[in-house]
């Protein structure tokens, strides 16, 4: 272990503990980042969806040389029933400009881009080490970190604490309190491989565009949850989750939701003639806007997903992470150019820094909606049988008149639900999003 005194410890190389250290790194102070993975997105294997506004602010020319895989020119929205699915989607040739707005990516690859950058701006990155504890002076101040390894303490004016959901560091430390099972989902995720030709054949895309298909309904098995499918270069990473307290209260397994996803109707064309390489099991934070923990303290700041910043309605996550990490640094380097301790009162700019960003302004809009789907389940079962019920009723062309079809849709959605309470539970959910 380096044994000697740095600005800033970063705890963790994703993408909020690498945008963390890049931003302290470029503007010159001395940092130490610490990964306990073999190396950074070791245990990143599934793609994921990079939002390009967020890490520009970061690495401006990012695009350069990063291991981009496909721009997203087309989402597609899905509610499934056992059978079928209703969605909608939009595609753009908008989305083929100069500087893309979104891509696909293969974490693992792009985690060790990310790093290389980090230790080009002078960073000094320790993998396979576990932070073990927080090191306090007798005021209760954080110091340092003390590691696994021999010998292993380092010490720094802050610690920033971009470890994950999991947040054992922060946890053990008395920081935060342990993490609720329903504000954390498990999602399984696969890589199933196919030559690029196929892939771009099969979703009508040309060169480098991708197409996101991002799916609810019963496919979660009555749970509160989503699942996702991404295209990638030669590639598709595909994934279900549900909250961690429904798979404790169902006889339900991750893996066989996920089995059943892949051979849904309207996915396992999809797939087919697909070879799976890969699998892996993540953790998400779904707790939003009112699951923040306290978020700094003397001598320590959060990031990332240990602060639960995840926008769980827009699936978006690293572009959270990325800018908090950002914020973070950011903070720490104007308070060391004025030569201010990093007490919590100094370190309240983070906070307030934080709130005038997108990140804080939309997980507060949407404060309510994780509750709210926790508790109306009938959002992720029956409603989806009675949209895709309806749907066919409408479009089945055998006779039988327009009129008389209407009433058999409103006859079904009145067995599956009173008229009310689905009026209810659309009010609700409207205002759940104030």
């Amino acid at each position: 272990m380096i044994e000697q005194r740095f600005d800033a410890i970063v705890v963790g190389a994703g993408p909020s503990g690498n945008a963390a250290a890049y931003t302290m790194a470029t503007a010159g102070l001395k940092v130490l980042q610490l990964e306990r993975g073999e190396y950074p997105g070791s245990k990143n294997v599934q793609g994921a969806i990079l939002y390009a506004s967020a890490l520009e602010k970061i690495i401006p020319d990012f695009r350069d040389d990063a291991p981009l895989e496909r721009h997203v020119i087309e989402q597609r929205l899905w509610t499934m029933d056992d059978a079928s699915h209703v969605g909608v989607h939009y595609r753009s040739s908008d989305f083929n400009e100069e500087r893309p707005n979104r891509y696909t990516i293969l974490r693992a690859q792009f985690d060790k881009w990310f790093s290389r950058r980090v230790r080009d701006a002078g960073a000094i990155l320790l993998c396979e080490t576990t932070v073990t504890e927080l090191l306090r002076d007798p005021a209760g101040r954080v110091i340092g970190v003390r590691t696994d390894r021999d010998g292993g303490t380092a010490f720094a004016d802050i610690v920033v604490l971009g470890e994950g959901v999991n947040g054992l560091v922060g946890q053990r430390s008395g920081l935060r309190p342990e993490l609720k099972p329903d504000n954390v989902a498990l999602a399984v995720k696969e890589m199933h491989f196919l030559p690029r030709e196929t892939i771009e054949s099969r979703f009508n895309l040309k060169q480098d565009e991708g197409v996101v298909i991002e799916a609810m309904g019963t496919i979660t098995a009555g749970m509160t949850g989503t699942a996702f499918l991404y295209t990638n270069q030669e590639s598709i990473s595909i994934g279900i989750g549900c909250l961690v307290s429904d798979f404790a209260e169902n006889q339900q397994t991750p893996y066989g939701l996920l089995e059943a996803f892949k051979n849904h109707p309207s996915i396992k064309p999809l797939l087919e003639n697909a070879e799976c390489k890969e699998y892996v099991a993540h953790l998400i934070p779904e707790g939003g806007y009112n699951a923040i923990p306290e978020l700094y303290g003397d001598g320590w700041i959060v990031v990332g997903d240990a602060g639960q910043f995840v926008n769980a309605v827009h699936r978006e996550g690293s572009n959270l992470a990325m800018t908090t990490g950002r914020i973070a640094g950011e903070t720490i380097v104007a308070l060391k150019q004025r030569h201010q301790a990093m007490s919590k009162a100094n370190l309240a700019e983070y906070r307030r820094r934080l709130d005038e960003t997108f990140v804080m302004k939309d997980l507060k809009k949407y404060r309510k909606i994780p509750a709210f789907l926790h508790r109306n389940k009938q959002i992720f079962g029956l409603y989806p049988k009675l949209f895709a019920g309806a749907a066919q009723t409408w479009l089945r062309v055998d006779g039988i008149d327009k009129r008389t079809k209407e009433k058999e849709i409103l006859k079904s959605f009145r067995k599956g639900r009173t008229l009310p309470g689905l009026i209810g539970d659309a009010f609700n959910f409207a205002r759940s999003w104030r």
